[in-house]
């Protein structure tokens, strides 16, 4: 089942917000070489560039993107090789792929955008907005005059108080959004609507607090481990067990410890017959004993025949 953030425990049933489906553009057919299919669009320099762009998917999956304050799928790290050319960080996704068939969705939002990139089997097309290095929409908050006088001339004022308060303020209201959009993300879940709930806990994954630090020095809040572990359980529903196992490896790499639960989750059932579970979760929960130990001990008392 999946877990809750609130609770940890197995399963909550929650009242939910309807969730639309992905608004589409008009279909077009990506191009399906293998080769990088550059466009551009803009008929005067004062206009904003959009070019579009078919990649692989294991190459388009070299780009990573992060969650603007728009809510959009903005560009973070782009690979230094020439496939990746047209790209600059800041650039933001207008549209891409659907993640079946030769429709385009509207880039609506950051784990839309996730999803479908993530569930597509064939090259990726992505339209995209060039920003020209302008990366505002993924800083977190700015500074007021006020405050940046204040702090240039070594002072604490009413300008720094103020810009504080109104930064708690958001950040609250920011935590208390994650959490209803969890809350909805499980709702979908428990209705077995394991693709729109996949939409909505990549978003909050995706609102995880940078440069986060508990009182007990842990680096990913519990709302991110939790989530990380229910979107390896939708991927293991939906037999996507490659995306299943990179979810878990985040979901422990951020500190998850209940490896219990992993051996034994029905909602990771699928999962667990992948070649590569068992070696992955070895690295994070090793065995007490050794079974290449095991091995020889039985080889020696004729254990092994």
């Amino acid at each position: 089942m999946a877990a809750t953030a609130r609770t940890l425990a197995a399963s909550v049933s929650l009242a939910a917000r309807p969730v639309a489906a992905p608004r589409r553009a008009a279909a077009r057919a990506p191009a399906r070489s293998s080769s990088v299919v550059v466009k551009a669009e803009g008929a005067t320099a004062e206009a904003t560039d959009v070019y579009e762009v078919t990649l692989p998917k294991s190459v388009a999956l070299q780009l990573k993107f992060a969650r603007g304050n728009d809510g959009g799928a903005y560009c973070v790290f782009v690979p230094d090789e020439t496939e990746f050319d047209a790209f600059e960080i800041g650039d933001k996704i207008l549209a891409v792929s659907a993640s079946f068939g030769n429709e385009v969705w509207d880039a609506d939002s950051y784990g839309q955008v996730i999803y479908a990139i993530k569930n597509r089997n064939g090259d990726i097309y992505l339209k995209m907005m060039k920003m020209n290095g302008d990366i505002s929409a993924l800083e977190q908050s700015e500074k007021s005059s006020a405050m940046k006088a204040e702090r240039a001339g070594g002072n604490y004022g009413a300008g720094t108080k103020e810009m504080q308060m109104q930064n708690y303020s958001k950040k609250k209201e920011l935590e208390v959004q994650r959490l209803d959009m969890f809350d909805e993300a499980i709702a979908l879940y428990n209705k077995k609507d394991f693709d729109n709930a996949l939409i909505i806990f990549e978003e909050v994954a995706a609102l995880e607090p940078k440069n986060f630090m508990s009182d007990n020095f842990q680096t990913a809040t519990e709302v991110y481990k939790v989530t990380m572990y229910n979107i390896a359980c939708c991927f293991s529903k939906l037999g996507q067990l490659d995306n299943s196992l990179q979810a878990l490896k985040k979901c422990m790499g951020a500190g998850w410890t209940d490896y219990k639960k992993i051996r034994t989750d029905p909602s990771l059932a699928e999962v667990r017959t992948s070649p590569n579970f068992k070696a992955m979760i070895d690295k994070f929960d090793e065995p007490l004993i050794n079974e290449n130990a095991i091995k020889f001990v039985k080889g020696i008392f004729g254990g092994g025949k």
